[in-house]
């Protein structure tokens, strides 16, 4: 087994570059509106491994996996061909059984695309729930706080630099 080294990122979100070809847009060279939840889900993937808790090992180790649960998109700009989007991943509720994150799918004129998501932490076959591995809930605890540590320090910070 590979040991994993955690890598948070100071400011809670992970960065995801994904380029927009031909196969993800419509005949008018916009991105198709249902792959904006590959992007996500791609991003999402990248994200646990980036911060040593792959969902593979998550399945191999304790046999749990996430899923959606839920899944909300508010569409904003469209994206088109050959764009470069970034995809910002936060985490921003960690439960026993669950997390949300926020995905804002970002191209050159800004979102084009917000998603939440709610995951569940389940068995397999069974859909029953299981609670998150505490590895796991420890990475995405510590991704939410780094979020909530910086948006807490901005807005207590002076206006006009006071």
């Amino acid at each position: 087994m590979i040991a994993h080294t955690p890598s948070i990122p100071m400011d809670g979100r992970h960065l995801y570059t994904v380029r927009v070809y031909y196969e993800d847009t419509d005949a008018g060279g916009i991105v198709y509106h249902a792959n904006y939840l590959r992007f996500a889900e791609r991003a999402r993937t990248e994200a646990l491994r980036a911060m040593g808790i792959p969902h593979a090992e998550m399945v191999e180790r304790f046999g749990l996996m996430f899923v959606v649960r839920r899944i909300e998109v508010d569409y904003q700009r469209a994206a088109r061909l050959d764009d470069s989007l970034i995809v910002v991943t936060e985490s921003t509720e960690v439960g026993g059984a669950s997390l949300v994150l926020r995905q804002d799918v970002r191209g050159p004129a800004g979102s084009c695309a917000v998603l939440t998501v709610r995951l569940a932490c389940v068995r397999p076959g069974e859909n029953k729930p299981g609670r998150i591995p505490p590895r796991w809930r420890a990475a995405l605890t510590a991704m939410r706080d780094a979020r909530l540590g910086e948006s807490i320090e901005t807005r207590a910070a002076p206006e006009g630099g006071q």
